[in-house]
């Protein structure tokens, strides 16, 4: 009944919590006279609990969640484990919850590289954690330690377009600025094929957007570090004219911003690729509309997109700005076009 209550009631939610469910769940959930059906419905119920605002998550955290989840990964059962992680997930990838949470034991992360092999949901779920702890080198390094690299990789030809996507997006996270992943993973093939041929597949232009781009942001990390070449037809014909594509305005907000600071950062320093990316798709003009949006003729028709959009209009202003500090960084013609 508590299950049925909370799941898409944000007020129901909120009530929970204050009546104080949050430790009677945890209590249930740690239990190992539980059964475990009982103990798998605590944990969908906590998810639920932390699909709501920020304060849940808050109180959540305030009544060590984290330790109690962990800890549920543990017990033999593959639903409850799943049940844990997806509560983890949901949990981790809230701006309120600080990732250094998912270091704090060394042994977790061991734990959960052992378990990427359980099911499609436990890899998901821990490629998706992944991806939203793994913040700057320290992180980069413990995961990459762990033999991250070797075990995510053959989940990029899953047959879940989500688990595909999902270690897709620890790849990008592993590599940036990060010229040890980037050596490690040009060298590294999946059924006979290497990393990067991987990465040039799902750029192509019949993927989803999001798989096009996250792909495009591997290939310009490992470009960037030096372990593709910047004449390399992968970063020539593919990385950076599929980057191009994201700046046009048939484009979301967020998928422009995205593409045009990822096309920054990959020409930022060589020249070669500062004049090929003035001439693809009439680049420099397309940047031009990034300062008149959304335009009177916008074909967003719907409300709640404008109003994000509008909140969001500077952020293209400043992703415009930055691709054309880089585009004339070295050439005087092109600064000349812009």
């Amino acid at each position: 009944d508590m299950k049925n209550a909370v799941i898409g009631n944000n007020k129901q939610k909120a009530n929970l919590i204050v009546l104080g469910a949050v430790p009677r769940l945890l209590y249930l959930l740690q239990q190992e006279t539980s059964s475990t059906e009982l103990r798998t419905e605590c944990a969908v119920v906590l998810g639920s609990l932390a699909m709501g605002t920020e304060n849940n998550v808050k109180s959540l955290l305030d009544c060590h969640i984290i330790p109690a989840l962990l800890q549920g990964l543990l017990s033999p059962d593959l639903k409850f484990i799943e049940a844990c992680l997806r509560c983890l997930r949901t949990i981790f990838i809230s701006p309120v919850t600080p990732e250094d949470l998912l270091y704090t034991d060394a042994t977790v992360i061991s734990h959960l590289m052992a378990l990427l092999s359980r099911s499609r949901y436990t890899q998901e779920y821990i490629c998706q954690i992944f991806s939203h702890c793994c913040k700057g080198p320290d992180h980069q390094t413990i995961l990459f330690n762990h033999g991250a690299v070797q075990n995510i990789a053959h989940l990029l030809v899953s047959t879940s377009y989500k688990v595909r996507m999902q270690a897709l997006k620890c790849f990008s996270v592993l590599a940036f600025e990060n010229p040890q992943v980037s050596m490690t993973l040009v060298n590294v093939s999946v059924d006979g094929e290497l990393l990067p041929q991987i990465f040039v597949k799902m750029l192509q232009r019949d993927k989803p957007i999001e798989m096009q781009l996250t792909s495009a942001k591997c290939l310009t990390s490992m470009c960037r570090a030096g372990a593709i070449r910047t004449d390399d037809s992968c970063i020539v014909l593919k990385t950076l004219p599929c980057l191009v594509r994201m700046c046009s305005k048939e484009r979301l907000l967020e998928e422009r911003v995205e593409g045009a600071e990822t096309l920054a950062y990959l020409i930022e320093t060589d020249v070669e690729l500062q004049r090929i990316a003035s001439i693809t798709d009439h680049l420099i003009v397309m940047l031009a509309d990034y300062f008149k949006y959304p335009s009177s003729v916008s074909a967003i028709t719907d409300i709640k997109r404008l109003d994000h959009d509008l909140k969001h209009a500077h952020e293209l202003r400043q992703a415009a700005f930055k691709l054309y500090a880089s585009l004339g960084a070295n050439d005087e013609d092109i600064r000349k076009k812009v």
